[in-house]
């Protein structure tokens, strides 16, 4: 399985890319996208926390019904506010799950890591996503018990693509 393949993550790149927002995928699509044999069941994208990128967002998250993943069962819808002033949105939409962060790592931001992306061409959208060393850094900076079962996974994706090999898979 692949990121194109999924049309849930695809069909959420197409609405953000549609509403012209700036982002990088992040997370467990960013990985499968740089090659690592990794299932994940959401989208994690780091927005811009400019102004009119929030607008765009937000006009994005209502198109999709986006809503809180509330344990208790509640309908909350994000807003604006809620967007600029929160680092990790959990969201359900009419297209699956979507995660949107405002930092990663040691609060590092949308410009911070522009730099550390990569263009990819999924089906009929171009997106940025994260490289996979960065991807490994803020995985170890969360200090998860589900980023550390993944994180050797990561790790021998990372050496294999530095000798030019695809990962072994085992």
């Amino acid at each position: 399985m692949d990121a194109s393949s999924s049309p849930r993550f695809l069909g959420l790149l197409r609405v953000l890319n549609r509403h012209g927002i700036d982002f990088i995928v992040v997370g467990g699509v960013a990985a499968l996208l740089e090659g690592a044999p990794i299932l994940t069941l959401d989208l994690d994208v780091l927005i811009d926390l400019t102004p009119p990128n929030l607008e765009r967002v937000m006009a994005a998250l209502g198109e999709i019904k986006a809503h809180y993943r509330d344990p208790a069962g509640r309908w909350i819808e994000p807003d604006a506010a809620k967007l600029a002033s929160l680092r990790m949105h959990l969201l359900l939409t009419d297209l699956g799950a979507l995660d949107l962060l405002t930092t990663i790592g040691p609060g590092l931001t949308y410009t911070d890591l522009l730099k550390r992306t990569v263009g990819y061409q999924l089906g009929d959208e171009q997106v940025r996503v994260l490289v996979l060393d960065a991807v490994i850094e803020a995985k170890e900076y969360a200090d998860r018990p589900k980023d550390h079962a993944v994180l050797p996974v990561l790790r021998e994706t990372l050496a294999a693509k530095n000798r030019g090999k695809a990962p072994s898979g085992d």
